[in-house]
């Protein structure tokens, strides 16, 4: 497949000491800014989606600015919720989250973000589609297939999850497992152990060494190879259906909504089971980003997508890290109300 990666060359000067032009893959008719500006980018741990995309956002970015511009992307330590309060904060220009449903109560100071206070500020420049989905896999020794096997048998739990409060992930796996009535509190009672830690990776893969005792986990990241090991490896997981009641719960408390994870997703999963939907991704920004700066960088996520897409077409439409193709209509609608330039982008090019 050819994957096109820019517009017409054009020999683009950049004002060095040496008054000579600076060839770079910018199109003649690709909007810049004249003048320099410092974009500060926060992604994820480091190695994950958010610093994919921040990296290619920053690297095109830069080109279409001004002969003093700069970018940096910050990892962050912790379980996420950082990630929202740095640009809630001023501390970042823009920021990448997930999942987006529960994100949308950051602008009321609800759900996960009781604690924090209303962030009526924050705006979206993009969403980024994603598959995704919570779920609770125990191992098959337990003898537990269901919830109600759970709460009947009451067995000895050693379970790795992530924290509560500073984690969305983690927030959405406490309520999870309170909506089905085996909080933690309740695993601790049965004479159980809970481990916290904050990647999906860190979780999962612990979970693959029997010598390490631990015999459930709950998670999302459900497409990677780390949950395909559990499930269908030699451990063989059991991934437990989520019960219709419980999840009316989680959405009032997450705003998660309830979804499925089809029959064949792993080779040992037979049929359709219900799950918690954590889907896709959202570029965020504060209202007193610059307009200009907003304009740009949709423009750069939408009319260079391919660049992004590239990086995902080995994996199967369902289990992509990042659904592509990328549909400018859907990446549009964000939870956050649409930053002005974004939103002016969109609208010039017939995407609202």
């Amino acid at each position: 497949m050819s994957i096109p990666i820019a517009a017409a060359i054009d020999w683009k000067g950049r004002d060095k000491p040496t008054d000579l032009p600076v060839h770079t893959l910018v199109g003649k008719d690709d909007p810049t800014i004249d003048r320099s500006f410092i974009l500060r980018c926060v992604g994820d741990w480091g190695h994950a989606n958010f610093h994919r995309i921040m990296s290619f956002l920053t690297q095109e970015f830069s080109e279409r600015c001004g002969p003093a511009s700069r970018t940096c992307i910050w990892s962050v330590a912790g379980g996420g919720m950082e990630i929202t309060d740095s640009i809630s904060s001023g501390f970042a220009d823009i920021a990448i989250n997930t999942p987006v449903a529960l994100l949308k109560n950051a602008l009321t100071g609800t759900s996960a973000w009781a604690s924090r206070g209303p962030a009526s500020h924050l705006r979206g420049l993009a969403t980024i589609p994603q598959n995704d989905r919570m779920i609770l896999a125990v191992d098959p020794s337990l003898g537990c297939k269901t919830f109600a096997d759970l709460r009947t048998k009451k067995p000895k739990l050693k379970i790795i999850l992530g924290p509560d409060g500073e984690s969305p992930i983690g927030f959405v796996c406490h309520r999870y497992l309170e909506a089905h009535g085996v909080s933690v509190d309740a695993i601790k009672s049965w004479g159980g152990e809970v481990i916290y830690a904050n990647r999906p990776e860190e979780c999962l893969i612990p979970c693959q060494d029997p010598k390490l005792g631990f015999n459930a986990v709950i998670n999302e990241a459900l497409m990677t190879d780390w949950w395909s090991q559990l499930i269908d490896g030699p451990r063989a997981f059991i991934p437990l259906p989520a019960e219709a009641e419980a999840m009316k719960t989680i959405e009032e408390t997450t705003s998660l909504p309830a979804s499925t994870i089809p029959a064949g997703y792993w080779k040992s999963l037979k049929t359709e089971i219900p799950a918690v939907e954590f889907v896709d991704f959202l570029l965020m920004c504060r209202d007193d980003l610059p307009d200009d700066v907003a304009y740009l960088l949709t423009w750069i996520m939408v009319t260079k997508k391919a660049k992004i897409e590239v990086n995902y077409h080995q994996f199967p439409g369902d289990k992509s890290p990042i659904s592509w193709p990328l549909n400018p209509r859907e990446m549009a609608k964000t939870v956050f109300p649409l930053h002005p330039g974004a939103e002016r982008f969109y609208r010039e090019h017939g995407y609202l």
